[in-house]
């Protein structure tokens, strides 16, 4: 898509209608500058909303549950699900660092979404034809000890085509979503705000029902039906994610996100014996009508090495202007303060990983806790152990309502502040109810614990103790409303905070914080294995949760959470947002858009 700018300027007064015009750098999808009306805000939103309700239904229909397929069907032991759970969704949450590069550098975030969805769709293909086609079922008979290599083999191979097709569709979907609202404009902004906020209820409905009927579907009629059902749902939000194309509103690929910090950094080396300027008005930086559209970061002092990199040189001899100002010696502000950015991201981004610890034990340990208790309501419906999941949905819908329609407005009231508490103290929030949550986990487990002791080892009962499944609801419900701060938190602020060309990357960032803690996981479980069965004893988390000791393994990430707690709190109070250099006025040429600040 090329913007063909002149096609739709208003000629009849220096100063643009704002309130007609959107002038954020993106195009409809004619490639010309946006109409305000008739397209972005909600109106194109409901239809991306769609396609995330219809991806999120697929995904946690499938992975809430596959602790239990992996080992009633494919006969896995306890750890080893585990195990097998935490690395598909490690993958699943990294893979966005490649789809969301290439949606911002090459693709354009909606061919992105586009493309990652024809691949989630063969995954989903070739899972419900292991189910189905006779020579890839998991076994010739009803019931078996172990599955076909075979059907192993398809199995894997589609989850695995599902984990790479969510690489780009999330990181894609959701920056495009935000790219509706326009920053510039105090309006969109603040809707911008809520935008967030309800892509998650949206995400959330769809877990709910992934989680209840998809998983009912599993459990009561057979793993087919549900393939079929998830496959079917997806293509058909696809369709609707393309009814809704002229409502859109565009950003055009920029060419690699990651290039303009590697040549700020060599520049820097290069000129790291200059004298740092004692006036930043010295340092180098193109005016606006050469940026395209784009938008000038302010200058901060924050890692002041990097300002060399905008120091311009007095000129050598036999050094040509051109080798002067080349991008690997000479970088505007802008640039510089885009790598500032990252660099002071990282601090953050390792912070939350604990956080993420806590969200992983959700879908492998809480839900196998489930599958060893009493599922029953009333005389008989029996719940599938993986709907329990749905508590932390609904915790989580609970949060994000009240948070958007409540905390919101009243806080704005008395802080005065736009968004009513700032994006790093929302996410602190929720990271102090992932400790409660581990520890609440704990208390839980130690009675579920006694009461295995009482039937089962003591009293030779065989099947679910008579300890209702219900006594897990504490636990999810408060990890529901943990991620209704710490998750939507981290969603704005590394789309918010990242440069403006690498917001697809931004969302990539904070999947890639569940991704890293699902790997994590992993590591630490293996690691608790060997050092508690050293000396012959019986290991926290063994082959059999019944003769494991999990409600130890939750008391020591309470403690994790709660020392990291304290340390991302002082990382958090020094930290300097992003600041954005003004528009004062916008005025029309013959060659296009000129912007004057």
């Amino acid at each position: 898509m090329k913007p063909e700018l002149n096609k739709r300027m208003p000629r009849e007064s220096v100063e643009i209608n704002e309130e007609k015009w959107v002038y954020d750098s993106s195009i409809d999808h004619h490639g010309r500058i946006p109409l305000r009306a008739s397209t972005g805000v909600w109106k194109a939103s409901l239809f991306i909303l769609a396609i995330e309700f219809s991806e999120r239904l697929t995904y946690f229909g499938i992975a809430t549950n596959l602790i239990t397929y992996l080992t009633k069907v494919i006969h896995q032991d306890l750890k080893t699900a585990a195990k097998s759970v935490n690395y598909w969704s490690g993958v699943t949450t990294m893979m966005p660092l490649i789809g969301g590069f290439l949606a911002d550098a090459y693709f354009g975030r909606f061919f992105m979404v586009l493309i990652s969805s024809v691949i989630y769709l063969l995954g989903l293909s070739l899972l419900a034809m292991s189910e189905l086609i006779p020579s890839l079922k998991p076994c010739h008979i009803f019931t078996c000890e172990k599955p076909k290599k075979l059907h192993e083999v398809f199995f894997f191979l589609a989850i695995y085509l599902i984990s790479v097709g969510t690489g780009g569709h999330k990181p894609s979907l959701e920056s495009f979503g935000a790219d509706q609202f326009d920053e510039d404009h105090s309006g969109e902004r603040k809707k911008k705000m809520s935008y967030f906020n309800w892509w998650n209820f949206g995400l959330c409905s769809g877990l709910l029902l992934g989680v209840t009927v998809v998983v009912y579907v599993q459990d009561e009629v057979g793993w087919a039906a549900a393939d079929i059902i998830l496959t079917v749902s997806m293509a058909m939000s696809v369709i609707v994610f393309l009814a809704g194309k002229r409502f859109y509103r565009y950003r055009l690929p920029a060419g690699s996100p990651l290039t303009p910090m590697l040549q700020v950094l060599v520049a820097a080396i290069i000129k790291r014996k200059l004298p740092h300027p004692s006036n930043p008005a010295l340092l180098y930086e193109l005016p606006e009508s050469q940026k395209g559209n784009g938008r000038l970061l302010c200058h901060t002092n924050k890692l002041s090495f990097l300002d060399k990199a905008a120091i311009l040189e007095d000129k050598e001899p036999g050094c040509t202007m051109e080798q002067q100002q080349s991008p690997w010696r000479l970088a505007t502000v802008t640039r510089v303060e885009e790598l500032k950015l990252l660099l002071n991201m990282l601090p953050i981004w390792f912070t939350t990983l604990p956080f993420g610890l806590c969200v992983a034990q959700a879908s492998t340990f809480f839900i196998k806790q489930g599958s060893t208790m009493n599922r029953k309501i009333g005389h008989g419906l029996e719940i599938p152990p993986a709907s329990i999941y749905s508590i932390a949905a609904i915790g989580m819908i609970i949060t994000v309502c009240i948070y958007d329609r409540i905390l919101v407005p009243l806080l704005r009231k008395t802080t005065g502040n736009e968004r009513g508490i700032n994006i790093l103290q929302r996410i602190g929030i929720g990271m102090a109810f992932s400790v409660l949550s581990m520890a609440t986990a704990a208390l839980v487990e130690k009675r579920r614990l006694r009461v295995v002791e009482k039937e089962i080892v003591q009293g030779g009962h065989i099947g679910p103790i008579s300890m209702s499944v219900f006594w897990l609801v504490p636990q999810f419900l408060i990890i529901g409303l943990g991620d209704g701060f710490t998750l939507v938190g981290l969603q704005e602020y590394f789309y918010d905070q990242v440069p403006d060309k690498m917001r697809s990357l931004g969302i990539a960032f904070y999947l890639s914080v569940i991704g890293a803690s699902n790997f994590a996981s992993t590591l630490l479980i293996t690691t608790v294995d060997h050092l508690s069965s050293k000396g012959g004893k019986n290991s926290w988390i063994g082959k059999n949760l019944n003769h494991s000791r999990i409600d130890k393994f939750y008391w020591l990430l309470a403690a994790i959470n709660g020392v990291n707690l304290v340390a991302y709190v002082l990382i958090a109070r020094r930290y300097s947002y992003k600041k954005v250099q003004k528009r004062v006025a916008i005025a029309d040429s013959d060659d296009g858009v000129e912007v004057m600040a």
